[in-house]
């Protein structure tokens, strides 16, 4: 297989973009990944790209408008939907394209646009990314979901609710040096314990914000990122895993299948162990998922997740640094672009752009993104070069 490099990367602010149609978004971080590597809009082969609810903004078939605007209406490009694992799902997919000699340079982006639909119908259009039939329609919403996994998680392990709140905090606090996080604000554990109820044990502060942003990444083979002479950064390793659709056909509430089997077929690829892992930005749609996406990464075991989180392991140069740029619960989560976010946080770490948010020293970072309560999910593993 060829080596696949991530060139350049670009991406909107997150938060409520009212002002601006889904394709200028699409466009606008699209533009700023090729002019950040340094390529001519004609290098670039194809398109993949990551939206959920395009329709909430009268715009699907995103593919073709983008190549337009980019004055490359003849060049192909495919849309992807993944629930809020679409951005890592497509990059997986332009990764293999490159990898197997198809193309020498994609641009991958991510891209939603739903706060102007009010938190009814987002919430609405969110449940039919869940197995609808045995949830969504039954009155299961995300966040009932995952506080049915936090509850178990509390009876099974060593853990509090204000455990949970220390991963908003942390979160908080990173993306409160993020220019482009949507909600830049530091709180407390006071702040998130004293926050509403939303499912009980989750809080308002719990729980990450409906976003409108685009997040974009050039992705080319080894040869084409020598030959243009910029920043890069590799990939070493790719995964991706299912699990059971809906909560109910899982045998344990406290662990994401689909995490597991992604990433061991990363970490395999890429020739490494979790230890070596530098930082990572990990899917914490709610608290709760980023204790067990922790665990289930292999960065602790099984019920300590909670336990690095109290003692301050996860921090921004600590152990190992978890959302470096505020994660979902504070940088954002626009669900098609949040995976295609990630890669662009950790290429700006990798290649030194990261400013006060730095993790020192990093040569290896990870991205973990899935969809829905982790029915899908994909893995990625990034080397500085």
């Amino acid at each position: 297989m060829e080596k696949v490099c991530v060139l350049g990367a670009g991406s909107t602010k997150y938060g409520n973009l009212a002002n601006d149609s889904i394709a200028d978004i699409t466009t606008q971080a699209s533009v700023a990944a090729i002019e950040d590597a340094g390529v001519d809009p004609k290098e670039v082969k194809a398109a993949y790209i990551s939206n959920v609810f395009g329709v909430a903004d009268k715009q699907v078939h995103i593919g073709p408008v983008l190549m337009s605007n980019l004055g490359i209406s003849d060049r192909p490009s495919l849309s992807i939907e993944s629930a809020c694992g679409s951005g890592s799902v497509s990059f997986r997919e332009a990764y293999a394209n490159v990898a197997a000699g198809f193309y020498d340079c994609l641009v991958v982006t991510g891209v939603e646009k739903v706060t102007h639909t009010g938190t009814e119908w987002t919430t609405t259009y969110f449940a039919y990314c869940s197995d609808f039939f045995y949830e969504g329609q039954a009155g299961a919403s995300f966040p009932g979901l995952f506080a049915s996994m936090a509850r178990a998680y509390l009876t099974e392990f060593d853990a509090t609710e204000e455990d949970f709140a220390r991963v908003a905090v942390k979160n908080h606090e990173n993306g409160f040096l993020n220019p482009k996080a949507h909600l830049k604000k530091r709180i407390t554990v006071d702040d998130v314990m004293h926050s509403p109820v939303i499912a009980s044990p989750l809080k308002l502060f719990d729980c990450c914000p409906f976003s409108d942003g685009a997040s974009s990444v050039i992705l080319c083979s080894e040869k084409f990122a020598k030959e243009h002479g910029g920043d890069y950064v590799e990939v070493s390793g790719s995964g991706r895993g299912g699990s059971p659709a809906a909560l109910q056909g899982r045998e344990h509430l406290t662990t994401i299948p689909s995490t597991k089997i992604a990433a061991d077929a990363a970490y395999k690829m890429a020739g490494i162990t979790p230890k070596d892992v530098d930082f990572a930005e990990v899917h914490d749609c709610f608290t709760i998922a980023e204790v067990v996406d922790t665990e289930d990464l292999g960065f602790f075991r099984k019920g300590e997740g909670v336990q690095a989180v109290r003692e301050g392991r996860t921090s921004l140069n600590s152990e190992i640094s978890i959302n470096p740029s505020g994660g979902l619960k504070s940088k954002g989560h626009p669900i098609g672009a949040t995976g295609v976010g990630q890669v662009v946080e950790v290429y700006d770490q990798l290649t030194g752009r990261a400013g006060e948010r730095t993790v020192k020293d990093a040569h290896i970072g990870l991205t973990h993104n899935f969809g829905a309560t982790g029915a899908s999910c994909a893995v990625h593993i990034f080397q500085g070069v």
